[in-house]
């Protein structure tokens, strides 16, 4: 018998919680690390990108309003659907990173961890960053932290999947919404993770992933008045030059990009969770 013929994969965008085409019918080659065809993505427009705020938009009230435990428990979920899937990640990390198979288990298995430990964080990092203020007069005077709104995250080149989820994580469970462009160079793993998603108990519209060139996408969501943040970690130094200026528009938060590389191993600390979070104070009389 001749050898069977592999399908060959036409991956689309992840919007809303469905997965359209790009609107302009775009797509591009996906190689592995030694040039192999993989797949074909969509490359992403500004069309999709609007398309992506809007329903990350549409998504906020509902997963803001969650409660801290549900949020948590939705990411322990993607985490035990994720690790479900390890042996399809562990191949795509080892095609499209050229790493071998235990390394790339071994990322695979750090990110699943990760995730289960931003879903620990979700009901506590209230806690730590709300107080209670001492004030002159009869009143108590708290301040607890809320969820920005909607964050545009531009996903790192390298770390396709732990480096992506390290991104995310921290965005979703404190309350944000987001729209994400993956790594144009290793779309593969981002698209695999935008099905866990789609499968898990994460409401639509609370991630958006969009394939395609950052460099095209990213301006437009920079300058985007419906976007309240913005993660330049996989941004170039011109691009997140030109995204930080049209931030300014509405005075997005901006997380700048890493002056070096980032180990995505190493523990994250809590920077990228309070980066997208605002503190509301509250004055109430003491009654007698």
């Amino acid at each position: 018998m001749s050898e069977r013929l592999a399908v060959r994969k036409t991956y689309k965008l992840f919007i809303g919680g469905a997965f359209p085409r790009s609107e302009s019918g775009r797509s591009y080659v996906v190689t592995s690390s030694k040039g192999d065809f993989l797949a074909n993505a969509a490359r992403a427009s500004r069309k999709d990108a609007r398309d992506a705020v809007a329903a990350a938009r549409k998504a906020f009230p509902g997963w803001s309003g969650a409660t801290a435990y549900n949020r948590g428990q939705i990411l322990y979920r993607i985490a035990e659907m994720l690790e479900g899937r390890r042996a399809q990640f562990v191949a795509e990390i080892t095609a499209m990173g050229g790493v071998g198979v235990k390394q790339a288990g071994e990322m695979v298995d750090a990110t699943v961890d990760r995730l289960v430990w931003y879903a620990g964080w979700s009901d506590k990092i209230g806690a730590v960053l709300g107080s209670a203020n001492p004030v002159a007069g009869p009143y108590f005077n708290l301040s607890s932290p809320e969820p920005t709104g909607v964050v545009a995250v531009v996903a790192p080149q390298a770390g396709p999947l732990l480096g992506l989820v390290s991104v995310i994580a921290p965005v979703i469970v404190t309350g944000n919404t987001c729209v994400v462009i993956a790594s144009e160079r290793a779309p593969l793993p981002a698209i695999t993770l935008a099905e866990v998603l789609a499968t898990s108990d994460l409401p639509g519209g609370v991630v958006n992933i969009l394939t395609g060139s950052a460099a095209e996408i990213a301006p437009w969501l920079a300058g985007h008045m419906d976007v309240n943040g913005i993660d330049l970690t996989g941004a170039d130094a011109e691009s997140a030059v030109t995204c930080e200026e049209l931030a300014a528009e509405n005075l997005k938060r901006v997380l700048r990009p890493p002056a070096g590389p980032v180990d995505w191993l190493a523990d994250p600390g809590i920077g990228r969770m309070t980066t997208f979070l605002e503190t509301k104070t509250v004055w109430h009389p003491i009654g007698i």
